[in-house]
């Protein structure tokens, strides 16, 4: 028999502004001890120099995980002109330089080839699996490393602030899987001038904003004492994209157990994936058929 995990059965999200300078990882482990948590993952890895938000889901929120990573998110970032680094952001070593520097207009025009449904290379060092193995792991290694080209939406990509030749400031929403510094990278060579990332925040995710986020000082300074409870924001704040239906006791009680649960339906279709509330809970998601929904996922709160 398994050792039960210790911790507080806490369900929810905590949405944190991520400093630079520590991982996704280590925000999460924060975030549990603080709270005391049995359980928490995130919807969506910074790199470790990027800021902004990360959705720290605990408890049976991390169930909710998927529909935040697959949600759109914006970015902010500033893209330093005439460098590329083998990493794509200042983390790396320069690798070649040049010397030209476009002009506002030859930036404006080529951003458009980088909206809509694109196809993208992620960055050689990226978590992205090549046979199993990390990218970034064979790169370290000194491998020359090849990574297929996979499909990306971008929403919008347009730039906010010139603030000298050598950099420029770019706001950018994209939907899941999307790398900032490969749109560096690949904007730098379609200008012909090189570039990568020099800055990187994400200033919302689904439904969290950078707005209503909390410090990881303020993490750190709250923890054990359960003040930090007041911050939680609710499961069923990551199923925000889809469609609430009301089930009924008896709905209810079948959808727990895993079973099709009655439902009151309105303008969701049959065949489309939603989710089942009572008394205000989210009690499973899954799809709807002919007044019942069918779970896929259920929630123990």
């Amino acid at each position: 028999m398994g050792r039960r995990k210790k911790g507080r059965d806490i369900h929810g999200w905590l949405v944190v502004d991520k400093p630079a300078g520590v991982s996704s990882n280590a925000v999460v482990n924060k975030v549990r001890w603080a709270m005391d948590a049995k359980k928490a993952g995130h919807a969506g890895t910074l790199d470790p120099e990027a800021t902004g938000v990360l959705a720290v889901a605990l408890g049976e929120a991390t169930k909710t995980v998927p529909y935040i990573t697959d949600a759109l998110k914006a970015y902010v970032f500033t893209v330093r002109l005439g460098q590329a680094t083998n990493t794509d952001d200042t983390e790396g070593e320069v690798i070649a330089e040049s010397d030209l520097r476009p002009s506002d207009d030859d930036i404006q025009a080529a951003l458009g080839q980088f909206t809509g449904q694109i196809m993208q290379v992620p960055p050689k060092f990226s978590a992205v699996k090549i046979d199993g193995e990390r990218a970034y792991k064979r790169a370290r290694d000194g491998e020359d490393v090849d990574i297929a080209a996979r499909p990306l939406w971008v929403e919008d990509l347009a730039m906010i602030d010139r603030p000298d030749a050598d950099h420029v400031t770019l706001e950018m929403t994209c939907g899941k899987g999307g790398y900032v510094r490969s749109i560096a990278r690949d904007l730098g060579e379609a200008l012909g001038c090189l570039g990568h990332v020099r800055e990187l925040r994400r200033i919302w995710s689904g439904p969290f904003d950078a707005a209503d986020s909390v410090s990881l000082d303020l993490v750190e300074k709250l923890a054990k004492t359960g003040e930090l409870d007041a911050y939680l924001r609710p499961l069923e704040d990551g199923l925000a994209d889809l469609p609430e239906l009301k089930t009924t006791d008896e709905g209810a009680a079948r959808l727990r157990h895993g079973n099709p649960g009655l439902v009151i339906a309105s303008d969701v279709e049959y065949g489309d994936e939603a989710w089942a509330s009572h008394d205000g809970k989210a009690v499973a998601v899954g799809i709807y058929r002919a007044g019942e929904l069918h779970p896929s996922r259920v929630f123990n709160q």
